[in-house]
């Protein structure tokens, strides 16, 4: 696909489909929208013969760039409800932040394959334990243990979905879920940790594109202005009307939702990337 006025057309309609089912799976499950919408930009990117060397890189890139204003969205929706952990986060902060910033340093060096693939593998065996995982414990009881664990899981969870262009939820739900959080209140925590993500990885994203070449038009850096325009004010619309099913639904089935999701962008992922 060339850039011709229906090449565009094409793009913006895609981008603005993936935005509103980024928004709702950021409400009702807790991620950023990245695991919608990394997969799709990487498409239509492969679709529009972006450079191989970059493509996945801008998808990464711009994904981190619209979390900013969904996880805002999503987690205030469910801090409404009383269902993020604040003391959990205040805790957590400065090693997820710590996890972001080590993970955007390695963005740049890391081939635009190789992030495909990291994608790939930890989304498919994020959505087997989801599916086949034991099931959280009642209410209030989940408690992710202080001291080392919670700071290597804080950079490791941060670190990963940085260079995954993913806010977080997909790993921080299956963790907390393993903690034994109750479903609801580890997606609404899982929400805010993706704004502790989003930012620096953001800001990581702009620098390490900057004077790259074979970027697609109008992007700064890894960060393509176009869909971030769409993006930013759909998703942000959607997410909190995600959060309110999320309450509505029992939470078995939120879990089972959540990993049919992740599956499914496992596998079209990969397809995606060996076809390219």
């Amino acid at each position: 696909m060339e850039f011709t006025t229906e090449a565009y057309i094409y793009f913006i309609g895609a981008i603005l489909i993936a935005g509103i089912v980024a928004g709702l799976i950021a409400g009702l499950l807790g991620v950023g929208g990245g695991i919608v919408l990394v997969p799709v930009m990487f498409y239509l990117f492969t679709a529009m013969d972006i450079d191989p060397a970059v493509r996945m890189h801008v998808a990464v890139g711009t994904s981190l760039s619209t979390i900013v204003a969904t996880a805002l969205s999503s987690s205030r929706a469910h801090h409404s409800k009383n269902a993020v952990d604040m003391a959990l986060l205040k805790s957590w902060g400065p090693w997820l932040l710590l996890g972001s910033i080590i993970g955007m340093s390695l963005f740049s060096s890391i081939k635009s394959v190789e992030l495909t693939f990291v994608f790939s593998g930890v989304t498919f065996l994020i959505a087997v334990y989801m599916l086949l995982g034991p099931s959280s414990a009642a209410d209030e009881k989940g408690a992710l243990p202080k001291g080392p664990i919670r700071w290597l899981s804080g950079i490791v969870v941060a670190g990963l979905s940085s260079i995954m262009g993913i806010g977080g939820g997909s790993l921080t739900v299956p963790l907390l879920s393993f903690y034994r959080y109750p479903m609801r209140k580890a997606v609404g925590t899982a929400a805010a940790v993706g704004l502790l993500i989003a930012i620096p990885g953001t800001i990581g994203a702009f620098l390490a594109g900057l004077g790259k070449e074979g970027l697609p038009p109008f992007s700064i850096g890894y960060v393509n202005l176009i869909a971030f325009a769409i993006l930013i004010p759909v998703t942000g619309y959607f997410a909190p009307i995600g959060a309110r099913i999320a309450h509505a639904i029992n939470p078995k089935y939120l879990r089972y939702a959540f990993a049919a999701f992740l599956f499914f962008n496992a596998v079209n992922m990969l397809i995606t990337a060996l076809r390219a």
